[in-house]
């Protein structure tokens, strides 16, 4: 059970990935060990929910003052099509310069947001090339010794998400 009352211990919830960060470097959730982990499947292009979400996390940031050092906020992308390294480069931290952007191929990030039971789907828009993503949103957090310990919705206020994360100090 998860500080929230759902059950998140099903062993296919393990967290683990294998992905690029938006400097180019192959990261995994063990480099993060130590320290309380929160991960956002998202991408850049969203219209809503991705960038609020993004900017609620740097506004919860903020409000956990020097505790901020304790939290590193990862952005996985779901669209490897257009989100490249320079793009998460530029997006990520336009919210915060400590966020990292990851990204993969379509097979990693098939398996990283299988092991964070996500799901995500193209939508073609009516005309031209244009399309969506359609997502999970939810923020996963991560407690220092790497397990998956909570979900918290993508419409929690900024003082929300900090209380909820400061719970894994």
């Amino acid at each position: 059970m998860d500080l929230f009352g759902a059950d998140i211990s099903d062993k296919a919830l393990t967290g683990a990935f294998a992905l690029m960060d938006h400097e180019g470097n192959v990261r995994h959730l063990d480099d993060f060990k130590g320290r309380v982990v929160a991960v956002f499947f998202g991408y850049t292009h969203c219209p809503d929910v991705c960038p609020t979400t993004m900017l609620s996390m740097a506004n919860a940031m903020k409000l956990l003052g020097k505790d901020a050092g304790e939290v590193q906020v990862l952005f996985v992308t779901v669209d490897p099509e257009r989100d490249t390294q320079a793009v998460l480069a530029e997006y990520v931290p336009f919210f915060d310069k400590r966020f990292i952007g990851l990204y993969g191929t379509p097979e990693q990030l098939k398996q990283a947001a299988r092991n964070y039971k996500v799901v995500y789907a193209k939508r073609q828009a009516d005309a031209g090339d244009a399309y969506t993503m359609d997502h999970s949103a939810g923020v996963y957090v991560v407690d220092r010794a790497g397990k998956v310990r909570a979900y918290l919705k993508h419409d929690e206020t900024p003082e929300q998400l900090a209380h909820d994360i400061t719970q894994f100090f």
